[in-house]
């Protein structure tokens, strides 16, 4: 008999509720936040060196909150100098709240914006098709590497567009995360479709590695609170447990020897650690940068 298990990605209003509440109770956005305050003016520091103008390409830039705080940076850095801001997203409800926000930040009067409303791999064919090879000061992929059919082809390309001091910014999951030990081992019990695949910093660092490029890697503690995933028929927990295990309604679809599994694998420390009555999923993020 078929499972009737199906993954989250055929449902998107449910995943991306799930997504806000991950966000709500996780510390993505914060260790991001705290990373491009410390850390990303190094990163920059010579991807604009004597230009009157910085080209910078978000690839899957979703709803812009961490954009914004980038090219705030980026501003800082390199002031009055205008800013070609070009976004790649496939979700036309991403954009539309990008656009909002960038509506109601101010200081943006320097940075001129491009949404291209498709997807990394739709993007690359267009521009093969319309032979154009753009060159970029600075190119980041935020948390969407998961979403490409050929990760080591989109490394490639987008790489290729670097200018001589420019850099390539990778954000997602770290190879130390509950996400890669949780993944690893229930991946293939779970209804994966052509959408996502589950990797991690380690398997971007053996492309990396293997393609001979030079690159720096910083690591971002991170956690999640799933405590309400262990209290039976709690709606919050249940939205929660769909995005860990990118599965539909989770809870009320999968085998219940699955079921129980992941919920004990989410309790062992190679996942989680328990803190004042709390439990917290290991969303620890790495940071890569690579050279051109």
């Amino acid at each position: 008999m078929a499972s009737p298990m199906r993954s989250l990605f055929t449902d998107p209003a449910r995943y991306v509720q799930s997504f806000r509440l991950f966000l709500a109770n996780s510390t993505e956005h914060q260790c991001m936040r705290e990373f491009i305050e410390r850390q990303l003016p190094a990163v920059i520091a010579s991807i604009g060196n004597g230009k009157p103008t910085i080209n910078i390409l978000s690839v899957g830039g979703g709803a812009g909150e961490i954009d914004l705080l980038i090219l705030s940076k980026v501003q800082a850095r390199y002031p009055g100098v205008t800013i070609n801001n070009d976004v790649i997203e496939p979700s036309a409800d991403q954009i539309f709240k990008y656009k909002e926000h960038v509506a109601e930040t101010s200081h943006l009067e320097n940075v001129k914006f491009t949404w291209h409303e498709e997807t990394a791999y739709e993007y690359e064919s267009r521009m093969n098709a319309e032979k154009k090879s753009e060159k970029w000061d600075f190119i980041h992929m935020i948390q969407m590497l998961y979403y490409v059919k050929d990760v080591p082809a989109t490394i490639r390309y987008f790489h290729s567009l670097l200018e001589a001091q420019a850099k390539l910014l990778i954000i997602l999951v770290s190879g130390t995360s509950g996400w890669e030990k949780l993944w690893k081992k229930y991946g293939p019990s779970l209804p994966l479709d052509d959408l996502c695949s589950y990797i991690s910093s380690a398997d971007i660092k053996r492309i990396l590695d293997s393609a001979g490029l030079k690159y720096q890697l910083h690591e971002l503690p991170s956690h999640m609170d799933i405590t309400s995933c262990f209290i039976e028929g709690n709606k919050d927990g249940e939205l929660l447990l769909d995005f860990l295990t990118e599965t539909c309604e989770f809870s009320k679809t999968a085998p219940p020897e699955l079921k129980h599994q992941v919920m004990e694998e989410l309790r062992k420390p190679e996942c989680s650690e328990e803190r004042d009555g709390k439990v917290l999923f290991n969303n620890n993020l790495s940071v890569i940068v690579i050279e051109p």
